[in-house]
């Protein structure tokens, strides 16, 4: 399938009346797994800074201080949440890293392709909803800031656009991987066989386990997740502007439904808690540990 031309998708031929972007989220392309919005006009270049972020982390600290009081909150809960953290931001800022890499620099003058996690932390998917999960013993689900992309800027928007929207779940399994080899070399199975597992044993357990399971969920092909992009890969390039209209209406279903997989008994947990155990008792078994 040859790629379309620069205008795709969203931006009308240049032999259209009207001029500039689309009303079908015009040249901005949200790769799967970010979530889709209505046109914006070019971020200027700026340094990497949200003074809201301070205000956000004070929040995450002060619901962990009051979890923590309660009795609510163990260091396995901890651990999670602090490996949640960085998993989710890599994962976005892989976006932002490929697409400059294929010509587009919409992420970098957005000030999004820094570690620094105050430029990507969203107060709801980023820091209350993983930690009030953890805390009920839903598993966990999270989310970062979207990292714009504008599909028209990479060199192959088509063939570009695909391999922009995987690197997320690819970073996600890298990171999967190299806590997998870590566990293994520094011999954390015998250090965790002691009276009591030592913290760097959880930081690598639940580093490999969770980035196992924000792979496997970010490849499941319905959008906005970023297994979708291999379907839409599919899609004639006529039909990308009523398609994209579609598409900025999924992510609340999906949200909806992991929202209502916590409230589906399963074996005296939740359905979600239940498929967050499978998975864990898998990568344990993986390890060695289980």
């Amino acid at each position: 399938m040859s790629d379309p031309p620069r205008w795709w998708p969203g931006r009308p031929p240049p032999s259209s009346a009207s001029a500039g972007p689309g009303p079908a989220g015009g040249a901005y392309y949200y790769p799967p797994g970010t979530t889709p919005g209505p046109r914006r006009p070019e971020p200027p270049p700026r340094r990497a800074r949200n003074p809201r972020g301070w205000l956000w982390a004070a929040v995450a600290v002060l619901l962990g201080i009051l979890l923590a009081r309660a009795h609510s909150i163990t260091r396995d809960d901890v651990v999670l949440f602090c490996t949640i953290i960085p998993s989710i931001i890599l994962h976005e800022v892989a976006h932002g890293w490929v697409a400059l890499a294929f010509g587009d620099d919409t992420a970098k003058r957005a000030g999004r392709l820094t570690l620094n996690p105050l430029a990507h932390v969203d107060l709801v998917g980023t820091v209350l909803v993983p930690l009030l999960m953890i805390w009920g013993g839903f598993g966990f689900f999270g989310w970062a800031k979207p990292v714009p992309v504008n599909v028209s800027r990479l060199r192959s928007p088509r063939n570009h656009g695909v391999v922009v929207s995987l690197a997320g779940p690819a970073t996600n399994a890298l990171l999967c991987v190299l806590a997998a080899v870590l566990f293994h070399l520094t011999g954390a199975l015998g250090a965790a066989a002691g009276p009591s597992v030592p913290l760097w044993v959880l930081i690598l357990f639940y580093l490999g386990l969770v980035n196992l399971w924000l792979t496997v969920f970010n490849m499941i092909p319905i959008p906005p997740l970023d297994g979708s992009v291999l379907l839409e890969r599919l899609l004639p390039g006529s039909w990308w502007p009523g398609y994209l209209r579609l598409r900025r209406y999924t992510l609340p279903l999906v949200l909806g439904v992991v929202m209502l997989a916590t409230l589906i008994p399963d074996g005296g947990t939740s359905l979600i808690g239940h498929f967050s155990t499978m998975t864990e008792n898998w990568w344990a078994s993986l390890l060695g540990a289980g």
